[in-house]
């Protein structure tokens, strides 16, 4: 691996452990002032300044207990994070889930991070036969 790509990895552990810490302090140092970051279940933040507000108000109202990394993929200016996440909000609702950040890099910053989340409550519809039979439950927001 290389010196660049184990820099941008610990730039992404730095951004968990300030969610798991509930500290933004240090942002400025991932985030380029014009970065977008788009969440899987559809909230997009223009900027810096809308990525820290989101990232401190969300945090009067839940926590992440979990955001565990499973493995890196990078190719030139873009990095793919596997991870599990899990939170608990202060309503008593509890959050988790697998997902995926596609993050691209500039001057050695995040400029544009999507999240894809994944259930991880996975089921074969075709384990009875033939025909599917699926879980009457509602689908999950991402």
């Amino acid at each position: 691996m290389t010196r660049k790509n184990e820099e941008k990895e610990l730039m992404v552990q730095k951004w968990f452990e300030m969610w798991l810490n509930q500290n933004s302090q240090g942002i400025e140092e991932l985030f380029c002032r014009d970065a977008i970051y788009v969440e899987s279940w559809g909230p997009k933040y223009t900027g810096l300044n809308d990525i820290r507000h989101w990232f401190e108000e969300w945090n009067t109202r839940g926590s992440v207990k979990t955001w565990e990394i499973k493995q890196f993929f990078h190719k030139d200016e873009q990095t793919i994070v596997e991870w599990y996440f899990c939170n608990e909000m202060k309503d008593g609702r509890k959050e988790e889930f697998d997902g995926l950040s596609l993050i691209k890099w500039e001057n050695g910053k995040i400029c544009f991070l999507k999240e894809y989340g994944c259930n991880i409550n996975n089921y074969n519809p075709y384990e009875e036969g033939s025909k599917p039979v699926f879980r009457d439950e509602k689908s999950e927001w991402f």
